[in-house]
């Protein structure tokens, strides 16, 4: 493979921002990932699989209304505290913090007063019976709460003080889990709500404390001063709002599709797939969401470095990912039993098909943030509004089709036709290529993938496991030695140092 480069090279520079955010981001989400197996089991075994679909369904109605009546601001105001931050200009930095902030706080209302209001009728199309519109209607404060803590996470983010993100995801996810967790033991499924309600409050405590500990001068807007700042806040804000309702109106109707097709366990089983394809794989993505987009927001006027650091952001994205893919997609059956439970077996071949429309993802999801850095937010939209209704027409294919399994295989085909599709749109925007590297390594890594999908059928189950089991590690511990090659060795150095200092036992 290719030399260790110089531990000046800008490239290398580079290179080591990516994994230092990966891995900032990635050991929170290790310990995130530790509480959500607790939750998960916990939630699993008190609720079982219609338990466990129902609580889907009320998150992806209180989603989709979260993202409506949000406006995008947190994704807009992700962006336009990062170019404020980039001028240097302390006032344009604190004016946009003030609006952000009011603006999340107004919204935050309103949508809870909206969820009130809608609560009836948007039972009776989610169930088709209005027993959980007292659900939908006290759920809206988790609307407020989300639009007040979204605020301050755009805040913190647009700054790219990546270590408090990773930390205040780790504290709101132990304190909703140490309180959720009780709740739904002592009341069971009447629990949901309350126990949804309560994530969602401790969820607001760390984002309020670490964004209060970062330094904005003092500022006084009127209110027609706010209306005229929060407009530009706004419009930016709509094209992401009308992205991300295009995405979590496909959840919900996904779920409606499963539970009116095939019942609310199916919908457990659907969720507990579409959860376990999507834990490690968030390492990567959250990252790339966290410290990437911000970066390429402050050089979104060069394609050339643009192009650079998506290829650098790709090949990162693809060794980080794949091993955990792998190990995913070989141990799926025991994944599910220790998330879950023996309960939730059936939902082992829609997540082999997720898996590897999630191994698409990782490649196709970098370039899907050039579109957002530049402001190109005509060409996002129309990208995002065909692929979505593309999904749930192979949704409904497959459901109709294959049963449950389909869903799985209509993700998958998702990213087939969205990965070569979004190329094709940055390709005529800024002339992106994929790195030759890149493109061995992809072609690499797929017919890895695809033979570790495929040895099940062709040996038997036990066989099948030992063999991939041994590709996982081979396949692992190349991707650690090309990582060392980008990066070169002082990085791994410092992350020695590190560990041994916060774990004096390890050196002694």
């Amino acid at each position: 493979m290719n030399d260790i480069k110089s531990s000046e090279s800008p490239t290398q520079n580079s290179y080591v921002q990516i994994l230092k955010s990966t891995t900032l981001v990635g050991g929170s989400q290790v310990i995130n990932i530790l509480i959500s197996i607790v939750r998960t089991k916990f939630m699993a075994v008190l609720l079982g699989p219609a338990g466990v679909g129902l609580m889907g369904m009320y998150q992806a109605v209180t989603g989709m209304m979260g993202v409506v009546t949000g406006l995008g601001i947190g994704s807009s105001g992700v962006r336009q505290i990062a170019e404020a931050t980039g001028s240097g200009d302390k006032v344009r930095i604190a004016k946009t913090v003030f609006v952000l902030r009011r603006t999340a706080l107004v919204l935050g209302i309103a949508g809870m007063f909206v969820s009130i209001s809608f609560s009836k009728p948007l039972s009776h199309v989610t169930f088709r019976s209005e027993d959980y519109s007292w659900g939908i209607a006290l759920l809206g404060v988790t609307l407020l709460l989300g639009s007040i803590s979204s605020g301050q996470v755009a805040l913190i983010q647009g700054m790219r003080r990546i270590a408090d993100l990773a930390s205040l995801n780790i504290i709101g996810a132990a304190l909703g889990t140490a309180l959720s967790i009780p709740t739904i033991y002592i009341w069971g499924e009447a629990g949901i709500v309350p126990s949804l309600i309560m994530v969602s409050a401790m969820t607001i405590l760390p984002s309020w404390w670490y964004a209060r500990r970062i330094e904005v001068p003092m500022v006084s807007l009127s209110i027609k001063e706010v209306m005229m700042e929060a407009k530009s806040l706004v419009a930016l804000g709509l094209v992401f709002m009308a992205s991300s309702l295009m995405t979590t109106a496909v959840l919900y109707l996904i779920r409606v599709l499963v539970v009116r097709n095939l019942g609310m366990e199916s919908v457990g089983l659907y969720q507990a797939a579409a959860n376990l394809s999507s834990f490690y794989i968030g390492v990567v993505l959250n990252a790339m969401g966290m410290d990437f987009y911000p970066r390429l927001t402050a050089v979104a006027n060069d394609n050339d470095t643009i192009n650079r650091l998506v290829n650098e952001q790709t090949e990162i994205g693809l060794l980080v990912a794949t091993p955990g893919i792998l190990a995913t997609l070989i141990f799926a059956p025991y994944v599910i039993q220790i998330f879950y439970s023996s309960k939730f077996l059936l939902a082992y071949n829609v997540l082999r098909w997720q898996i590897l429309g999630v191994f698409l993802r990782v490649v196709a999801w970098p370039i899907g943030f050039v579109l957002l850095a530049k402001g190109k937010g005509k060409a996002f939209f129309l990208t995002e509004l065909i692929w979505n209704a593309i999904h749930v027409i192979l949704v409904w294919f497959g459901l109709n089709l294959f049963s449950l399994e389909g869903a799985g295989i209509a993700f998958f085909l998702l990213y087939v036709t969205y990965t070569p599709g979004i190329f094709a749109v940055v390709h005529h925007i800024t002339g992106f290529e994929w790195s030759s590297a890149n493109i061995r390594l992809g072609l690499c890594f797929t017919i890895i993938v695809a033979f570790a999908f495929l040895l099940p059928f062709l040996l038997q189950k036990h066989v099948a496991m030992l063999v991939n089991g041994f590709l996982t590690v081979a396949v692992t511990f190349w991707c650690l030695r090309r990582i060392y090659q980008l990066v070169g060795p002082a990085w791994f150095t410092k992350v020695r140092v590190k560990v041994k200092h916060r774990l004096g036992f390890l050196g002694q």
